[in-house]
């Protein structure tokens, strides 16, 4: 190819653009939006479950915990296979499962029956997660990427406070069920533009890692296992999934480098700006993980506002958050992805500071500035660091690349959930009085109930308290995950477009 010929295709592949861009990715919002409300509204649903199902603590937990098993310990195997298969393809699959999956939940007429529905469900956020973010980077091209994960990930924030609001509601007029009902025409909508508007993509054609596949689910699967057990069974409890998750991850690590067609490539941890990025996500989402949970406690039991009003409370954070996302995408344009990275953490490390300030007086409108703070950073850090791991992923990829995304943020959030839970369960009981009744020495709810003021006002005291250290811990999270960032992101670009690398790739044969 000549140089004038080369220049010519160049500058034709970077100006054409997929005229349906923008509809495409409506398409893929909403099915990252029927996933995270699915998530949240269950939370609101799970006392009538109890009473309808005959559900206990335990099997409660299971109908929350077996999703999040499933979910992140197949998220690599699915984006390797969105790669490999197509990522239209698997996304298509997942929908569909977790639209028939959420029928069978609606209607389920026992606990174990409604666990078999969510674990089902859980597979198909799996093929549905990677499948969104790896179709966005084939989709847009480098100057809109930043907006369009911006706009991802705004929706991400609007599901978690929509969805106990939404939830509220349905509740108020229909059954239960209805929470998983509404996933439905969801994702119906979904599939029917998916294959009315959305290219099929894939990577070059690759044998599939089987083993590779299997020991990272195993591994996986082990580790948030441990993760989420760990605080009630301790050491003693979890060994044995600690010593399982530690031999898989590790036989995983040592296939994927001796393979000559491994299913995660896992040299991209010699690039510092993917490591920097992967480790400032897992912290990040580490501090943000018991952020919904503690708001909601604080609100409700301290503060006194009904679930509908506590749902509302959060809309400073929505608001923030999706303000700062549309900002932090034009800033990313003009001042880089690190440093961009590093102020949306420096204000989200501010805000854990401003919520870490609130005590049992503080009221509506010092949660609300405080919500409003964080919201804004995190509408800053997220995209912008998210850009900067899949920018250090190849585009061919891509689905695998997601996949790394979606895994290390689970598992941050699981090991948040687990870790600052701990931190708030221990410092809240030991700050209430020693002669306060079991129940509510070991939950605030459960000194709410007892009726007893006295007892109500130490809770609230000691609540709030408990609160307080926990976010200030979450703080210190993102302090530590700024200084790798500041280190490790040096160079750091938003991913690159797919026509760009074709071109490159045309160019050095060329030479």
């Amino acid at each position: 190819m000549t140089a004038g010929k080369l220049t010519e295709a160049l500058t034709a592949s970077a100006a054409q653009r997929n005229p349906k861009r923008w509809l495409i990715l409506v398409v893929l919002c909403l099915a990252t939006l029927v996933l995270v409300i699915d998530n949240m509204v269950l939370t609101v649903a799970l006392p009538e479950i109890a009473i309808d199902l005959h559900a206990g603590p335990q099997a409660l937990q299971w109908v929350i915990d077996c999703y999040i098993l499933v979910f992140a310990g197949l998220l690599l195997t699915t984006g390797s296979l969105s790669d490999r298969f197509g990522r239209r393809l698997v996304m298509v699959l997942g929908l569909v499962l977790f639209g028939a999956a959420s029928l069978l939940a609606a209607y389920a007429t026992s606990a174990g029956m409604l666990i078999a529905g969510r674990v089902i469900m859980g597979i198909g956020g799996a093929l549905i997660m990677p499948s969104t973010l790896s179709i966005l980077i084939t989709v847009f091209d480098e100057d809109e990427r930043p907006k369009a994960i911006a706009a991802w990930t705004g929706v991400s924030v609007l599901g978690m406070v929509g969805g106990p609001v939404l939830g509220g509601v349905l509740l108020e007029h229909f059954w239960w069920g209805a929470v998983f009902l509404l996933n439905v025409p969801i994702a119906a909508l979904a599939i029917a533009a998916a294959f009315g508007l959305m290219p099929e993509s894939k990577g070059p054609a690759r044998p599939t890692d089987l083993p590779g596949m299997a020991l990272s689910i195993v591994g996986t699967v082990s580790l948030v296992w441990s993760i989420i057990e760990f605080p009630s069974k301790g050491l003693a409890g979890t060994w044995v999934s600690i010593a399982a998750a530690v031999i898989f991850l590790v036989a995983f690590a040592i296939r994927e480098l001796k393979t000559e067609h491994p299913m995660v490539p896992l040299q991209l941890f010699r690039n510092r700006v993917f490591t920097g990025s992967s480790f400032s996500l897992v912290l990040v989402t580490f501090a943000n993980a018991g952020l919904s949970l503690l708001l909601t406690q604080y609100l409700q039991f301290v503060l006194g506002y009904s679930p509908i009003k506590t749902a509302l409370a959060f809309t400073p954070l929505a608001i923030s958050a999706l303000l700062f996302n549309g900002l932090g995408a034009g800033l990313v344009q003009k001042l880089g992805v690190r440093p961009v990275t590093l102020i949306g953490m420096l204000v989200l490390a501010g805000g854990s500071g401003a919520l870490a300030a609130l005590t049992a007086d503080s009221g509506f409108w010092a949660a609300a500035l405080a919500m409003a703070v964080l919201g804004a950073g995190a509408g800053l850090a997220m995209p912008a660091a998210i850009g900067a791991l899949m920018g250090a992923i190849p585009a061919e990829q891509a689905g695998v690349g997601s996949a790394l995304n979606d895994t290390i943020q689970q598992t941050g959030g699981a090991l948040g959930v687990a870790v600052l839970g701990a931190v708030l369960a221990g410092t809240y009981t030991g700050g209430m009085p020693s002669d306060a009744p079991a129940a509510a020495r070991d939950s605030i709810a459960g000194a709410v109930v007892t009726g007893d003021n006295a007892v109500v006002t130490a809770a609230r005291d000691a609540f709030s308290h408990a609160m307080s250290t926990t976010f200030l811990a979450s703080g210190a999270a993102v302090l530590v995950a700024t200084v790798i960032a500041f280190f490790l992101m040096k160079g750091a670009k938003a991913v690159a477009a797919p026509e760009a690398i074709e071109a490159e790739a045309e160019l050095a044969e060329a030479l």
